[in-house]
């Protein structure tokens, strides 16, 4: 026992960190090298594995249905985390205001967040429903035209933006309320006292005054968004057509439909290098703020 104390006092700072180490080298790098040496072969789920080297990738750079995915990938993410951070930033303000009721208010705002994806595309694509969805009742209560919502190719995306904008838009407010509230309160009373009006406040105090929670807001919704599935799938599958469907859900039906794991570990490949590209290209923006 003493030999063993001896060992850890002397090597403590290898011991110490060997265990969260181990955790990142099982779940993290350990499966994205079995993707990668995966993404080599020429394999379908019961068959023999036929190591082909870069064909897959050939194949998935001349792929029309690929290109769509990252297409329809980008099209939603970058519709999707920028009207969250702009609805985010006004609860946040509204939020950073007193106001009677306010903790409850809070309570309520939050509640998409904590729920689970799945059942909330399932109440989605309920509410979406041409014929029976609520969302139709509402249009036509004020008038308007039915809509066919997830069913019409040029609503479908548009269509799961909305979900997700509803589910995580509380996500940025909370991140940004934590940084509102770390604004001191000196610097609005001067700018007060020295005439400015409310919106001057706001650009020249409030959103300098947050700019590093707003990127770190940015950068956890854009990675997360890039790697949307549960609502996309559950809502459309990837349709009508492949006119929602993302390069994840491509990958999925590749892999879990058509049982072609080597080239569905290839398209994985594909979104992980997207992934981690935007996120080094927000990393150096969240620098330099």
């Amino acid at each position: 026992m003493k030999s063993a104390a001896d060992f850890i006092d002397r090597y403590a700072r290898y011991v110490f960190p060997l265990p969260a180490v181990l955790a990142i080298v099982v779940l993290i790098v350990a499966p994205v090298l079995t993707n990668f040496v995966l993404s080599t072969y020429d394999y379908f789920v019961g068959g023999r594995p036929i190591f082909i080297g870069v064909e897959n990738y050939t194949r998935a750079f001349g792929d029309a249905r690929v290109w769509n995915g990252i297409r329809n990938t980008f099209y939603f993410t970058f519709t999707a985390v920028p009207l969250q951070l702009l609805l985010g930033l006004g609860i946040a303000v509204l939020f950073n205001r007193e106001f009677f009721g306010r903790p409850l208010a809070r309570t309520i705002i939050l509640l998409p967040m904590v729920a689970t994806p799945v059942a909330i595309a399932l109440i989605w694509a309920l509410m979406f429903n041409p014929s029976l969805g609520v969302l139709n009742y509402f249009l036509e209560s004020l008038g308007l035209e039915r809509s066919l919502w997830v069913a019409q190719r040029s609503l479908a995306i548009p269509s799961l933006v909305l979900v997700d904008t509803w589910q995580w838009s509380p996500m940025i407010a909370l991140i940004l309320l934590a940084a509102l509230q770390g604004v001191p309160i000196e610097h609005y009373e001067a700018a007060r006292i020295d005439g400015a009006s409310g919106w001057q406040s706001f650009w020249h105090i409030t959103l300098p005054g947050i700019r590093s929670a707003i990127v770190v807001a940015l950068i956890l919704r854009s990675v997360d968004a890039l790697k949307t599935f549960d609502i996309i799938y559950v809502i459309t599958e990837g349709g009508p057509g492949i006119a929602s469907e993302t390069l994840n859900v491509l990958a999925f039906k590749t892999g879990f439909q058509f049982f072609h794991a080597g080239y569905a570990a290839t398209l994985l490949i594909f979104l992980m290098t997207i992934v981690l590209a935007i996120a080094y290209l927000l990393n150096i923006v969240r620098r330099r703020t």
